[in-house]
């Protein structure tokens, strides 16, 4: 595993630092879009006053914090895979280039120290035939705050909420009261917590490590412009019965199904994406502030 030096140095000196994964870069946008992105959630992360750290895997190894020139290889790299934790070793000994899931990136900011994570959506539970995302069960036991505009739109929210409740996992609206639904702000279903500032965010998590709980601390942040929650969900059931009769499922289903909800949205799924994923670096960036300033 390696560090940029100057994520190891602002981990040492306690400084804000905010993980960001990589599988948006590898799998989540068109290029050129997916390195133009990048480049802009680093910026944004350092507006904000906190130091950027973007996690991939690179010839088989570990990255915490990529370079201008690491950034562009991974951004270029077609045959890049998708890292999540189950085949993380097997990516590391074949010394293979990869995107780092949700699930990958909050393992692996953790086990360096860092403990604030910027996403745009995490995984969770999709329709039927049955399929749950790694993250879930990461979540759980990964100790790290994770600001995301919710569980993508792709899943099924409801069982998604119930196995995060189950997998004790903490939800905090970010000044909402409902689950944004990643490109939807608001949908049907009731969060348990609102958090009103940053500050506010990072004392609960700073006192949920105090009680010793083991996992994360999710900012559900919802996107300041979305798409209606009726009518993505329209265009998410026609996407999903699309990949049924065309027998795509596992690591392939999110991609297909994020690539056709662009098709049938006419590119405004995108624009939202863009959108909430720099919203969520500069959020996380406040709250790694707050966090760092807490004593």
């Amino acid at each position: 595993m390696r560090l940029h030096p100057e994520v190891s140095e602002a981990i040492t000196q306690k400084k804000p630092v905010v993980a960001l994964e990589s599988t948006v870069i590898t799998h989540g946008l068109p290029r050129p879009t997916n390195l133009e992105l990048a480049r802009q959630l680093e910026a944004t992360v350092r507006e904000a006053g906190a130091i950027p750290a973007t996690i991939a895997i690179l010839k088989g190894q570990v990255t915490v914090g990529l370079s201008g020139v690491e950034l562009e290889a991974i951004a270029h790299d077609e045959s890049a895979d998708k890292a999540s934790l189950w085949n993380l070793g097997a990516l590391v000994a074949q010394s293979k280039s990869a995107g780092t899931t949700v699930a990958a990136t909050a393992f692996l900011a953790h086990k360096v120290g860092i403990q604030v994570f910027a996403t745009g959506g995490i995984g969770g539970v999709h329709p039927l035939p049955y399929d749950e995302s790694a993250d879930l069960l990461e979540l759980s036991r990964t100790p790290i705050m994770v600001v995301s505009a919710g569980p993508k739109s792709i899943l099924d929210l409801a069982a998604t909420m119930e196995r995060l409740e189950s997998l004790g996992v903490a939800l905090l609206g970010y000044k909402t009261d409902f689950l944004p639904a990643f490109h939807s702000p608001i949908s049907p279903y009731k969060l348990p917590t609102r958090v009103e500032s940053p500050g506010e965010a990072a004392r609960a998590f700073q006192a949920a490590q105090e009680l010793g709980l083991p996992g994360a601390v999710l900012v559900l942040n919802p996107v300041s412009q979305g798409l209606d929650f009726a009518q993505v969900e329209g265009w998410v059931s026609q996407a999903t019965q699309e990949a049924a009769r065309s027998g795509v499922q596992g690591k392939a289903l999110t991609p297909f199904l994020l690539s056709r909800l662009a098709e049938l949205s006419g590119g405004q799924t995108v624009e939202v994406n863009l959108r909430l994923l720099q919203e969520n670096a500069r959020l996380a960036a406040e709250i790694a502030g707050a966090q760092a300033n807490t004593p």
